[in-house]
């Protein structure tokens, strides 16, 4: 289907408008660091995202969930050993997070301010919904978007809720995001377009090794190269 149709356009949040997995990977090196005394760091990894996989359907994504993952991982690793220095640290390590500046990926601000002149754009993205949307707020990017849309997950049956909720045919809207999983194949799978710009870092759980091929994918490297396309 032809670009040319395109009304409304959505993009991801995290590691699509701004720098998001970086703070989980730091995060994740430090954990280990400090659990070194109970295990190797390699099995600390691989435990540690079994922990997080363990707790999704409890407690969903975002920061507030990893923290809380952190928590429970160190008192199992260390057998209730753990002492209460460090799951302070941990308490702390979260709030971090919560608190570091917004760093905007290269080109995405122009990007949207040029889109906006002819397209609705939105903001669709999972996560916990204070988190998000203080992100936003934080980021400057908010007056850009017509529309905000904050999920616990991301599925084939909640793009479609979006889709008939910016009253735009499946053929009219574009999903923007860094992950395949989340981002691509979904909106694919209802007929609408998808364009994929990796981010330098992916969190195991949002992996897909199989290629894409479809007519409505694209696979750019930075944002600006939409406004070739659009």
């Amino acid at each position: 289907m032809p670009l040319s149709k395109i009304k409304a356009i959505a993009f991801d949040a995290d590691d699509t408008l701004w720098v998001n997995e970086t703070l989980f990977r730091n995060a994740e090196l430090e954990f280990c660091e400090l659990m070194k005394e109970y295990l190797p760091a390699e099995e600390c990894n691989q435990l540690l995202f079994e922990m997080e996989m363990k707790n999704l359907p409890l407690y969903g994504y975002g920061i507030k969930p990893f923290t809380l993952s952190l928590i429970e991982a160190a008192i199992n690793f260390s057998e209730g050993k753990i002492p209460i220095e460090a799951i302070q640290i941990l308490i702390e390590r979260g709030k971090k997070m919560l608190q570091e500046p917004i760093e905007l990926l290269d080109g995405i601000e122009h990007t949207l301010a040029e889109l906006s002149k002819k397209y609705r754009l939105v903001m669709a993205t999972k996560g916990d919904l204070l988190d998000q949307e203080r992100k936003l707020i934080k980021s400057g990017l908010e007056p850009y978007f017509h529309h905000i849309e904050i999920v616990s997950d991301k599925t084939e049956k909640q793009y479609q809720k979006l889709v008939n909720h910016l009253d735009v045919g499946v053929e009219e809207f574009l999903m923007v995001g860094n992950s395949v999983k989340s981002d691509i194949l979904p909106v694919l799978n209802i007929g609408s377009h998808a364009f994929h710009i990796p981010f330098h870092t992916t969190w195991i759980h949002e992996m897909v090794t199989e290629p894409v091929d479809h007519p409505n994918f694209r696979l750019l490297s930075t944002s600006t190269e939409m406004l070739e396309l659009l």
